[in-house]
């Protein structure tokens, strides 16, 4: 008798990459593309505000993004945008009462 044996599939939680870059990094790098182009395509400085700082780009985040989680941009991001001191005893300015303290009054006379 022989075990039955069947090939599980390893990365099932891993994310697309296409080129080594998160879709995340691919729109980063292509809207910089474009609105580089936009800008600077009719004039002489094309070749290196376009082409030269889209390779920058993707260079620096290919290489500072190596061996990081994924979404690691957009946590950084998300940390960095925080307040860096949270008040435990601050006013909540957000809170509104379910009912008035002077009590339910009835208004259907």
């Amino acid at each position: 008798m022989s075990l039955l044996v069947t090939k599980v599939p390893r990365a099932l939680d891993n994310r697309l990459k296409l080129f080594g870059f998160e879709l995340a990094d691919l729109l980063l790098i292509f809207l910089y593309l474009s609105v580089s182009n936009l800008f600077f395509g009719p004039t002489r400085l094309k070749f290196p505000v376009v082409w030269l700082g889209t390779l920058a780009l993707s260079c620096v985040l290919y290489f500072v993004k190596k061996g990081k989680p994924e979404g690691y941009l957009q946590h950084l991001l998300q940390f960095k945008m925080k307040p860096s001191i949270y008040v435990a005893g601050a006013a909540d300015i957000e809170y509104q009462p379910l009912l008035e303290k002077t009590g339910a009054k009835n208004e259907s006379n």
